[in-house]
């Protein structure tokens, strides 16, 4: 108001947030919570408290003309009318009918209301500021200076471009969980920060001018240059405002203490009015009208009304039930033919989070199960008249002695008595037979050795027995004895739902090394968001060999650029089985896992359903609405394919079945869109977008090959320039990731094998896709496992003192050769005192 100064102008704004206290107060004690009453009471009386100063300043210690009283009384009553801007994100905490009924209407012709209240808005405007000026000073804006009209005009855009820029942000930095440091700080030091900036630079001047002179007679000198003359009449303007009060001109103590408390009583009312926010939580990518109560911004006073128009929620003081509730992790890992050091990797990691957490420990929040899932674990022994294990069998049996004996070892001292091997149960299954090991620190681990003469095998078949074993029957099991027993089943029902929240699968391939810490960031994940299925961290290939160093760069770029760009803008569309987290109320939703199940008939199944089996469980979790993220900082490491003919393989599983759940995904996309709130109708094109460019990728390769740069000595070429934009997005990319930034060496490879990774690996997936088997460790390993066994038994017992231990263990003949034992034969000797138990188990496990 251009009877006010700067101070008062800029700081009166923040007290608009009168009507939304009262309306939390009223909220809250009609909610009968307590807990931050007196912040918001508190705030109604720091801005009537400024309400007060503000008429004390220019009614009492100054004596103020009658246009002056007026604009008082004018500007504390606007400030009360534009509060009830807010209303709506109230009115629905008071369960009035009428109040809610009108919400709803709101609420279904949005777009239309804003419009209608934006035309209402600008002609009220007008008609008051036509009003209020009468017309001779109307005739008077054609004498206006070019000057002050281009200083407006430039203020105007600035205004209009910054306000709709900060709003975007701010949505921005909540969606992103930035909520406290990059939208409710930013919002209440902008009118500090703008008081700073105006009044920093007068004061200045004056301190630089002669000191005997009074700030007011100090103007700032007109600049000469037209670059600064919009900041010196700006600056001009500033200091006429503040030297037109008699406070300032004439340097009076009390009016000017009087005019700071004020100042600060309103931004001290709009912080304690707007203090919930940085309490409220929210939804990751959540949506914006589910954010703000309304979808438009008040640019004349902007961060005032972002802060006010941020919902609003009651937050009862009610223990949450589940909230305490033990959460277990079943880890689980689907085996073949891994070699011994792969046996070893993923052993150490589960031995590792045995020691981190043991089963009785002081948290007792989370108790982890383990579990392997060996495929094809048995061979024909007599002619076909007897199954007993295969060397791959006895090669984990040997490598779970080995981890535990080290693992067991908590005194490095060399004078101790040698730790016992692990208790085991050896149990007879219909599948074929299970072991049962009591790890170190308490926790249990199984290995479920599969007969593929009893049970379906691969991995996908090995992921559905151990969800519905664990989920289906374990889990679902015990309630039912307890329904049978007696309980209430609304009772069970809600405990049923609880735990199946606060049950966790971590999938997992043979041969994943991983921490512990690891494990526990993805826990955190799903535990903090309830909506998330599913969650995966950053997979590091590992090994030796051009073909590992490829797959370094390709698997970096892969989680920099598409992992990242998923999460952020919509769900990730793949979580990789060798270590993803899965909830079990997500897997256990309606056409999840019963639809995982399905036996593959036609030739599209065996491409989307058993070549890519985590992917399309991915897909089934989107369509029922679960969220799948991404976390960075969640790191494990598998073993990539160090030869050229099984990378080949492995990527052709990879590459048809990738296209065939993301045309799945598309073809539901206007269903999934309404019942996932996190993919968006924009992220759908963006994955039409990138599936195009999937399918232009092969024509895209054949130009670069075919392009002029040799000939024409130059990349400024359309093929040149691709590839020069290509490089710098990648060192880009890059240079965000510090302590990744070392694998850019091997982008250089993988610059050079782009025909072979794009032409020629599309070319191979299409004319092979007639080929359903896994690619991978299927050529050679038997000999290879041996091989290893072999060195591995030379080397214990070169290193290691030849001891009667060592010697009654290597000298106990292999599980499948030992006669009159049944075919799932522990290998121990009598000094391990181990209790070895032959169960049969039930049909219906």
């Amino acid at each position: 108001m251009p009877h006010f100064d700067i101070v008062t102008n800029v700081m009166i704004l923040n007290s608009v947030s009168i009507l939304s206290a009262v309306l939390q107060v009223v909220a809250e004690c009609h909610a009968k919570e307590m807990k931050r009453l007196m912040l918001s009471v508190s705030s109604i009386i720091f801005i009537l408290l400024g309400y007060v100063l503000f008429i004390v300043s220019y009614l009492v210690t100054e004596d103020s003309p009658s246009e002056v009283r007026k604009s008082v009384g004018l500007a504390i009553f606007g400030t009360i009318c534009i509060s009830l801007n807010w209303w709506e994100n109230y009115s629905t905490l008071f369960k009035i009918p009428f109040l809610e009924e009108i919400s709803k209407n709101i609420a279904k012709t949005r777009n239309v209301v804003c419009i209608l209240s934006s035309l209402v808005k600008v002609l009220i405007t007008a008609a008051v500021v036509g009003i209020s000026i009468p017309l001779s000073e109307w005739l008077s804006l054609k004498s206006v200076p070019v000057k002050v009209s281009t200083t407006v005009f430039g203020l105007v855009a600035i205004q209009i471009v910054s306000s709709a820029m900060c709003r975007w942000f701010v949505v921005v930095a909540c969606k992103m969980h930035a909520l406290r440091r990059c939208f409710l700080v930013p919002m209440y030091l902008a009118s500090v920060a703008v008081l700073i900036m105006f009044l920093i630079p007068l004061h200045t001047v004056h301190q630089q001018s002669n000191s005997s002179s009074t700030f007011c007679g100090n103007r700032p000198a007109q600049a000469q240059n037209s670059i600064t003359m919009w900041l010196s009449s700006l600056m001009a303007d500033v200091t006429g405002t503040l030297c037109a009060r008699p406070i300032v001109s004439e340097t009076k103590i009390t009016g000017l203490v009087v005019l700071g408390l004020y100042a600060l009583s309103w931004w001290l009312g709009l912080m304690l009015s707007t203090v919930y926010i940085w309490f409220l939580k929210i939804q990751r990518i959540e949506r914006t009208q589910d954010l703000f109560s309304k979808q438009m911004y008040e640019g004349a006073f902007l961060e005032q009304s972002l802060l006010l128009n941020t919902r609003f929620e009651i937050r009862k003081k009610i223990k949450e039930a589940g909230s305490k509730d033990t959460m277990i992790v079943y880890l689980c890992a689907t085996m073949w033919h891994e070699t011994y050091d792969e046996m070893m990797k993923i052993l150490i990691s589960m031995f590792r989070l045995d020691k981190y957490r043991p089963k009785i420990n002081k948290q007792n929040d989370i108790i982890f199960e383990f579990h392997i899932y060996f495929d094809d674990a048995f061979k024909d022994v007599h002619n076909g008249r007897a199954r007993h294990v295969n060397e791959y069998a006895e090669i984990l049996v040997e490598v779970i002695k080995e981890v535990y004996i080290i693992f067991s070892e908590d005194n490095p001292c060399i004078f101790k008595k040698k730790p016992r091997l692990p208790q085991q149960k050896i149990i007879s299954t219909p599948y074929g037979g299970r072991l049962e090991y009591t790890l170190p620190k308490g926790n249990t681990m199984m290995v479920h050795l599969k007969d593929k003469q009893l049970i379906r095998h691969k991995k996908r078949w090995s992921q559905i027995m151990y969800l519905y074993y664990l989920l289906g029957w374990r889990l679902n099991r015990r309630y039912f004895k307890m329904f049978e027993d007696g309980g209430d089943a609304n009772e069970l029902k809600e405990k049923l739902k609880r735990e199946k929240e606060n049950t966790y699968i971590l999938a997992l391939d043979g041969d994943t090394d991983f921490q512990p810490s690891a494990v526990m960031l993805l826990i955190d994940r799903l535990k903090l968001y309830p909506e998330v299925g599913a969650a995966c961290g950053r997979i590091h290939p590992t090994g030796t060999g051009p073909m590992v160093w490829y797959q370094k760069f390709e698997y970096a770029v892969g989680h920099w650029l598409q992992k990242t760009a998923e999460h952020v803008f919509g769900c990730v569309l793949c979580s990789p089985g060798c270590f993803s987290l899965f909830r079990g109320a997500a897997l256990m939703d309606d056409n999840v896992m019963k639809r995982y199940t399905t036996k593959p008939t036609e030739a599209s199944h065996y491409i989307q359903y058993d070549q890519g089996e985590d992917r399309w469980l991915c897909t089934l979790l989107l369509q029922q609405g679960w969220r799948v993220e991404y976390n960075a900082a969640s790191d494990a490491y598998t073993n990539a394919p160090q030869d050229f003919t099984e990378f080949y393989n492995q990527r052709r599983r990879w590459g048809p079945s990738t296209m065939a759940n993301t045309i799945d995904l598309l073809g539901s996309g206007r269903l999934t869109s309404e019942r996932n709130s996190s993919i968006s109708k924009p992220y759908i094109l963006y994955q039409v977008i990138s599936m195009g460019a999937s399918i232009l990728g092969p024509a895209t390769i054949c130009l670069m090959i075919a392009g002029d740069i040799v000939k024409q000595q130059t990349f400024m070429t359309p093929s040149g320039l691709f590839l020069i934009s290509m490089t710098l997005l990648y060192l880009i990319t890059a240079a965000l990731h510090p302590q990744e930034f070392s694998l850019v060496i091997y982008g250089v490879l993988y610059f050079l094998c782009i025909p072979s990774g794009y032409l020629l690996l599309s070319i191979y997936s299409i004319v092979n896709m007639n080929n359903v088997t896994w690619g991978t460790r299927e050529m050679g390993g038997k000999a290879k496992t041996a091989a290893v066994s072999a060195i591995k038994r030379q080397v214990m017992q070169s290193t290691c003192c030849k001891c009667k231990c060592w010697k009654s263990s290597d000298s106990s003949p292999p599980m499948s050769e030992q006669k009159n034992e049944p075919p799932l034969e522990s290998i121990v000797s009598e000094e391990q005192h181990l209790n070895v138990h032959m169960d049969s188990e039930e049909t219906g496990r």
